[in-house]
């Protein structure tokens, strides 16, 4: 073979070697973007439905309906939100007789890659009880944290904005 022929096959070599490497590359971006706009959208839906059940009870089933939600929560937050429905938010509502109805009013995702995503919730909460059975509605933000631990998101941490 002439060296000429050498340099063009050689050439095309190293042309066909920078093509799958191009190749690769992109169709590694474009499998991670996916991925992150699934985290986005799943996360958000976790978030929404999470956190509206852990702020929704009634004083017949709050020892029961509150502890579901914690459920969709990572393990550390788990055990503190299971404290404060334990220490707090059981006793009041029984001694208050408050029924709380929360429901997100709007979502959006701050960020999101794969593995974590942080959401930002508008809630409203109508809240009645034994003193005002009209009830009163409120409205507050929060910035909820998620992590994903086998294929599922959990709430990591709930945060008012």
């Amino acid at each position: 073979m002439s060296q000429r022929m050498k340099i063009v096959f050689g050439g095309l070599a190293a042309l066909g070697l920078i093509a799958a490497i191009v190749l690769g590359v992109s169709g590694y971006q474009l499998w991670q973007h996916d991925r992150t706009e699934q985290a986005r959208t799943d996360a958000m839906s976790t978030a929404s439905r999470t956190v509206s059940a852990m702020f929704t009870y009634e004083p017949a089933t709050v020892d029961t309906e509150l502890p579901k939600a914690a459920d969709g929560l990572t393990e550390g937050f788990r055990n503190d939100y299971l404290k404060l429905i334990k220490e707090a938010i059981a006793p009041g509502a029984k001694e208050k007789q408050l029924t709380v109805k929360a429901t997100t009013q709007a979502e959006g995702v701050v960020s999101a890659d794969p593995e974590h995503a942080v959401v930002l919730l508008y809630l409203n909460q109508l809240t009645t009880s034994k003193d005002s059975p009209q009830g009163s509605t409120s409205g507050s933000r929060v910035r909820v944290s998620l992590d994903k631990a086998d294929d599922r998101w959990l709430v990591a941490q709930v945060t008012p904005v």
